[in-house]
């Protein structure tokens, strides 16, 4: 059985190659419903549907394991999925987040935390609620950045800095002293976050969920006993077009072979 890692587009490549790169031993499959991108501007009930979607489409394909490497989907379709469809849908699969690793090691950074994520997310509430259940004497400010997916699904990186500054300055206001950056999309803009802000330690998802992942599956020797290490790769898209597949080559400087699939 394998692993499934899903995201709402293409941000999600950075987390899943790390993911792939620190456990190479077992088999997966990437989806990326690029048909849909983004989902940080649907309504939770969207966001839910289309998660649910992903998630029964990678267990059909005898995924015992899904990684939703999507903050947004984390934030408004996670918990309603593992509590009340998989148990009763699929009883012996299991669904994780990204979400959670990035809320503990913010917690555990700074005390002034500024996140930014997609309207969806921060709307959810999902990031101060999972900080604060850590550690309650933090404050944590919020930043919608919606401009920033369209950006980097349409290879537009090299304008991002001047909207990224718009979008980091009320936070930095806040004299923040901890960065998150609540979406896997945001993780190519890494550099230019960390030039804008000097002095701030920028939380990235992909450099924490493959250490997060290797623990868990250490932990439950019952899941990963039962995963295939046949090294197997499967990359999927839900739109595929020359310039998602040119685009995914530059984001994460692989060749990268696609297969179109319909939800």
């Amino acid at each position: 059985m394998k692993i499934g890692i899903f995201d709402s587009g293409l941000g999600g490549l950075g987390v899943g190659l790390r993911m792939i790169d620190a456990l190479p031993q077992y088999d997966y499959i990437y989806l990326g419903d690029t048909q849909r991108v983004p989902y940080g501007n649907r309504s939770q009930e969207s966001i839910y549907r289309f998660t649910r979607e992903a998630v029964d489409y990678l267990f059909s394909r005898n995924c015992l394991l899904v990684v939703l490497a999507c903050n947004t989907a984390s934030a408004e379709a996670l918990r309603r999925i593992q509590q009340e469809y998989v148990p009763t849908h699929y009883p012996d699969r299991k669904v994780l987040g990204v979400l959670i690793p990035a809320a503990e090691v913010a917690a555990a950074s700074g005390k002034r935390i500024g996140v930014i994520a997609t309207a969806g997310a921060v709307g959810s509430g999902a990031w101060p609620r999972e900080i604060h259940r850590i550690r309650e004497d933090v404050e944590v400010f919020q930043q919608a950045a919606p401009l920033l997916v369209p950006l980097v699904e349409n290879d537009g990186i090299k304008w991002a800095e001047p909207i990224l500054a718009e979008y980091l300055a009320p936070l930095h206001a806040r004299d923040i002293d901890t960065l998150v950056l609540g979406c896997t999309h945001y993780i190519f803009l890494k550099e230019q976050a960390q030039c804008l802000s000097p002095g701030v330690k920028v939380i990235s998802p992909e450099e924490l969920v493959p250490e997060r992942l290797a623990d868990y599956l250490r932990r439950h020797q019952e899941i990963a006993s039962r995963l295939s290490t046949g090294r197997i790769r499967e990359f999927m898209l839900t739109d595929m077009t020359d310039e998602y597949i040119g685009l995914a080559q530059r984001l994460t400087g692989r060749q990268i072979e696609f297969r179109h699939v319909v939800l």
